[in-house]
């Protein structure tokens, strides 16, 4: 395990409400992170408000650090990186959420503390905040409304985090019990439609016989089929052959 449990802290600088304390612990908890500190949060601590909008991630409430300031919050992390819309004329690397998030990934995986600061929700960390830290996280909001709810930063950097650890898939196909179709059950059903279209007179003209049966081998190749879906089609085909026969 390296770091604080492999994971950066989530502060939370003066947060105002105990709701969102508990919306932003649920947040964390949604994404597996479970080291959070709280700096003089206004209504007190413990909240009992936070508890009921925490859903299930009162863990993240009981085991939170409390701290008088931002520099004791974060005093024995070795990167600190700040969420705010603004840089403050700071000369400071700014990051995206998910450039931060990688940077945090390396930096633990080294062997480092990483603390990720976040504001009060009416304006935000102050100057003096950022000033701790080693660099910014800027978020590509709507330049017209650039304020984010509490939670919904500490969702996005969360998620980014998940991200980066390669926990994320970026697709992928709930099969539902089904079996992809293997190479030759795709050959048979190819051959199937072909001969039955070749005895229909699909192809034609002659010379671009060939060409067109070229593109429905192509067609069956680049379909994702299941078992399901070969057996499926071999019937529709079957079932048409029997009512022109009848016909």
């Amino acid at each position: 395990m390296t770091g604080e449990q492999g994971q950066p802290a989530f502060v939370l600088v003066r947060p105002q409400m105990g709701e969102n304390i508990g919306a932003a612990a649920r947040a964390m908890w949604n994404f597996g992170l479970d080291r959070m500190r709280l700096v003089e949060p206004r209504d007190g601590w413990p909240n009992p408000a936070s508890v009921a909008m925490a859903s299930g991630a009162g863990r993240l409430l009981d085991g939170a650090q409390l701290s008088q300031d931002v520099p004791e919050a974060v005093g024995d992390c070795d990167l600190v990186l700040a969420t705010t819309a603004r840089a403050r004329g700071m000369t400071k690397p700014v990051y995206s959420p998910e450039a931060a998030m990688r940077a945090a990934r390396e930096r633990i995986d080294a062997g480092g503390r990483v603390a990720v600061l976040f504001g009060p929700e009416r304006a935000g960390l102050e100057n003096a905040d950022v000033a701790v830290a080693n660099g910014i996280i800027s978020v590509p909001v709507n330049p017209e409304f650039p304020s984010l709810n509490l939670a919904q930063c500490v969702l996005l950097c969360a998620y980014e985090w998940r991200r980066a650890a390669g926990e994320v898939v970026d697709e992928r196909v709930e099969l539902a019990g089904a079996e992809w179709a293997s190479t030759i059950e795709v050959e048979k059903l190819a051959e199937h439609y072909e001969g039955r279209l070749d005895e229909a007179g699909f192809f034609f003209p002659d010379h671009k016989a060939a060409a067109m049966k070229l593109t429905l081998r192509n067609l069956w190749s680049r379909m994702p089929l299941t078992r399901e879906d070969v057996k499926t089609l071999h019937g529709v085909m079957r079932q048409m052959v029997r009512w022109k026969e009848r016909g």
